[in-house]
């Protein structure tokens, strides 16, 4: 990757101050940035940095205001933090091009398979019976699909995912390694003699377009029905989705989350990192879950914060923390004024 500043700046759609005609050939922190890289600024904790950096552009928020003189050449953006993401989806791009995309040796790619134009199948890979793919995709190495899976157009499935019988798989969709997704549904029916029959699970997995899943994140496929992740929405690694569930648009969830059985997450929710929320509740839309929480109830009032287990909103929450920590204090009050009613009603 090599860009001017100027170039770089009509690419983000900023304004420059500087040499524009410097160039640059890599991101960087900018703690760690030397000639040739460009850097970025969005956190005020790190402003020290823009006077020290050797970077040699600096991409920052328009209303930034130094108190000192910075060496970079500058470009001012309405979102640093979403301008370097677009610099970094490009440099990937560009780094990974690596020219025309092929079936690699040692796959297994049945007959009866869909193959869409400029698709790239790693060594390894099987493509079952009936499954389609479609163009513009690349399946890196030691890849399972199974029988009728539908991929889309631009989608990147990373090594060791697995891709089980039925799955849909939209456009521009990222699954990461280990991932495995149409897995059984956890469902058993109690017998009168103590034992569990298994429930078939006879649904799908449908993932929408723009979804981007972690590596080792199992979505489990519907008893009936379908388990849907619906578009733009972002999953961590290691993440558990159960049965019927259906997550929605542009939701993030983090790691070591844990969602129970035909609940129904709304859209713009962010999920911190090990929550567990039970299973047949709703969670509605721009809900946030902080870390660490358990969710044992529908949440029904739009863009409320939660937290805790079992969470509820997060100023009472906050409020209920102070008077925890305080137990203590409070437990010996009490005990005094007991003594003193005691010692009144012995009088």
């Amino acid at each position: 990757m090599e860009f001017t500043a100027r170039e770089l700046c009509d690419f983000l759609q900023g304004t420059l101050e500087g040499d524009p005609f410097v160039k640059v050939h890599k991101p960087a922190k900018i703690e760690e940035g030397v000639e040739g890289d460009v850097c970025f600024l969005a956190n005020p904790k790190y402003i020290a940095y823009a006077y020290t950096t050797k970077a040699s552009v600096l991409i920052v928020n328009e209303g930034q205001v130094f108190e000192q003189p910075v060496q970079a050449t500058i470009i001012r953006v309405k979102d640093a933090y979403s301008s370097i993401a677009m610099v970094l989806d490009q440099y990937k791009v560009m780094n990974n091009a690596t020219g025309k995309r092929t079936v690699e040796q040692y796959t297994a790619v049945s007959t009866l398979a869909k193959i869409g134009e400029n698709v790239h199948i790693g060594a390894f890979t099987v493509v079952s019976d009936e499954a389609e793919i479609g163009n513009d995709t690349y399946i890196h190495p030691n890849v399972f699909i199974g029988l009728r899976v539908k991929i889309g157009k631009n989608t990147t499935i990373y090594p060791g995912a697995v891709l089980l019988d039925d799955c849909v798989i939209g456009n521009n969709v990222i699954i990461g390694s280990g991932t495995i997704l149409g897995s059984d549904g956890f469902g058993f029916a109690p017998q009168p003699d103590g034992t569990y029959k298994k429930v078939a699970q006879t649904g799908n997995v449908v993932i929408e377009d723009n979804v981007e899943i972690g590596a080792n994140t199992t979505i489990d496929r519907a008893t009936m029905g379908s388990t849907i992740i619906r578009k733009g929405a972002k999953l961590d690694n290691l993440i558990q989705i159960a049965h019927n569930v259906e997550i929605g648009e542009n939701t993030v969830i983090a790691a070591q989350t844990g969602i129970s059985g035909s609940t129904k997450v709304g859209k713009n929710c962010i999920v911190g990192g090990q929550v567990g929320i039970v299973g047949h509740i709703t969670i509605a839309d721009g809900t946030r879950i902080n870390a660490q929480s358990g969710v044992s109830k529908s949440i029904k009032g739009n863009n409320i914060a939660v937290t805790g287990s079992p969470a509820f909103e997060y100023a009472d929450s906050m409020r209920s923390q102070v008077i925890y920590r305080r137990l203590p204090e409070l437990m010996e009050k009490l005990a005094a004024l007991e003594a003193k009613i005691n010692a009144l009603e012995n009088k």
